[in-house]
């Protein structure tokens, strides 16, 4: 009962869909998908129980991003957005009246173009239809990220943290070394990143490979156990972080620690193309006018 009364509190994708738009207004109208989510749940004021739902049977992605994500593309298709291969999502226009917004004609607005754009005998058949093809544009992005932190959660703790290894080294870390052992406060690794060839600070670092949310008592700990030894602290998971965590990480006044959820984590190895391939398409189209032309 209390997990229903819970799902009953979810916002919907369209819900989504304006608090979206203002989160890139507020962060100057670009960000990542990690920024934008986190400035959402803070527009819409979406509580840390809500957050922890995950989507589906397996977790990997909560169910408020995962809809985040429809909200997106759904922004995109409107004309609203527009998104880099980095990742980076951006309003396409600076000049948006966030109170003309209306998430109700942006998705219908939508779903009529894709209407548009089927032959015509199609065009009957369609109802329900058109909900499902756009939509596939998010469920083939999120697949690939499941089965990818899957095959992480079936791996030992100790290729967990060589991988952590081998992630900053392709990153640009150097001196990093595996010391993970018992009693060391959860300390894993460490390494020096130097910035722009000058500076240069001491990190030490966590790998958790973890199916639910890294909380602050555990950012408290792992920052009890760096404290004195490095200049930075970062923390990998195949999990995620609540609210309060990733509040706890940037604290004033205490050490500051990076983290890395799953999301980003999954983002990271596909950028650097480590146990991930990226497969290119070809799709042939072919120009009927052009041939009339002749």
């Amino acid at each position: 009962m209390a997990r229903k009364k819970q799902k009953s509190n979810l916002p919907s994708f369209d819900e989504l869909i304006v608090p979206t738009v203002k989160a890139l207004i507020e962060l100057g109208g670009s960000g990542s998908v990690e920024e934008i989510n986190t400035k959402v749940y803070e527009i819409a004021d979406i509580p840390d129980n809500i957050l922890q739902i995950p989507h589906g049977d397996e977790g990997t992605v909560n169910e408020v991003d995962y809809r985040l994500a429809w909200s997106r593309t759904y922004l995109k298709k409107f004309g609203l957005l527009e998104n880099s291969s980095r990742g980076i999502w951006a309003l396409s226009k600076s000049d948006i009246d966030i109170n003309a917004l209306d998430h109700i004609e942006i998705v219908r607005t939508v779903r009529d173009q894709h209407k548009q754009t089927l032959p015509k005998d199609k065009k009957e058949k369609s109802t329900g239809k058109e909900i499902v093809e756009i939509t596939n544009e998010v469920e083939n992005t999120e697949e690939w990220k499941e089965r990818l932190l899957n095959t992480l959660y079936n791996i030992s703790p100790a290729a967990f943290e060589r991988l952590s290894q081998r992630l900053l080294r392709e990153s640009g870390f150097f001196q990093v070394e595996v010391t993970g052992k018992s009693g060391d406060g959860g300390i894993d690794g460490k390494g020096i990143v130097r910035v722009s060839g000058i500076l240069s600070f001491h990190v030490i670092f966590q790998s958790k490979r973890y199916k639910g949310s890294i909380t602050p008592s555990q950012i408290r700990d792992f920052r009890g156990a760096m404290q004195g030894r490095a200049d930075k602290g970062l923390l990998i998971t195949t999990g995620t972080f609540t609210r309060e965590a990733i509040k706890e990480a940037t604290r004033d006044g205490a050490p500051p620690i990076d983290l890395i959820d799953g999301e980003l984590l999954c983002d990271k190895l596909k950028e650097l193309k480590l146990g991930v391939e990226t497969k290119l398409t070809e799709t042939v189209d072919i120009k009927n006018d052009w041939f009339n032309n002749l």
